[in-house]
């Protein structure tokens, strides 16, 4: 099975470092001219797509970047789905905050998330770990039928690096994610000719 996973492209929030989670933040001038160039990519890398299932987290920025990777591809625009799984995990109280503005006001927790960040829980009721959303990323790709392309966040790349490319937690929670390239995935589930399962890949392009 063949994945092509792009995260949005560049907000306001992503420009001034701010932790955005689930908060719907647009795309902005830039954001759309990476989501263009990663569609022109994606055309000359499968053509048409034929066979692929394209889908979306549903927040605005990664359905308006979805929508500019399909024009670019010359499709048509809508013809995606979303799907809630793919959305940004949630980082609670401190979503619209910098990590410089977090550390005046409660250093300590700043502390304890960089000691374990891919475990840490943020404050507020539906705060989530790396670890708590790799486990909904799971469950995703595990209900995946066929080829497919989809636009979602940091942290589910993040996820995917540690679930498909066994990455070590504190790598994958620190590692940059690109706005203006592509991950391929290829993942595999039946056995190789001598028996041993075959290796899923994950890498960008």
């Amino acid at each position: 099975m063949l994945i092509y996973v792009i995260r949005h492209g560049q907000t306001d929030w992503n420009a001034e470092g701010r932790l955005q989670g689930q908060k719907d933040i647009p795309i902005n001038a830039i954001g759309r001219g990476q989501a263009t160039r990663n569609g022109e990519t994606l055309r000359d890398l499968v053509g048409s797509a034929d066979g692929f299932d394209f889908v979306a987290s549903p927040l605005s920025r990664t359905r308006e970047t979805m929508e500019r990777v399909r024009t670019a591809m010359g499709l048509d625009p809508m013809g995606y789905r979303t799907d809630e799984r793919l959305r940004e995990l949630s980082f609670g109280d401190w979503e619209g905050f910098t990590t410089a503005e977090i550390k005046k006001s409660v250093p300590e927790r700043l502390r304890e998330r960089s000691k374990n960040k891919w475990s840490f829980i943020p404050p507020g009721p539906d705060a989530e770990s790396y670890e708590i959303l790799s486990w909904r990323i799971g469950a995703w790709l595990a209900s995946l039928k066929g080829p497919t392309i989809s636009v979602s966040h940091g942290g589910v790349l993040r996820s995917l690096f540690r679930i498909i490319g066994n990455v070590d937690e504190n790598e994958a929670a620190n590692m940059p994610i690109h706005q203006d390239r592509i991950v391929r995935i290829e993942m595999h589930d039946s056995e190789a000719k001598d028996g041993a399962a075959a290796k899923s890949t994950i890498a960008w392009i």
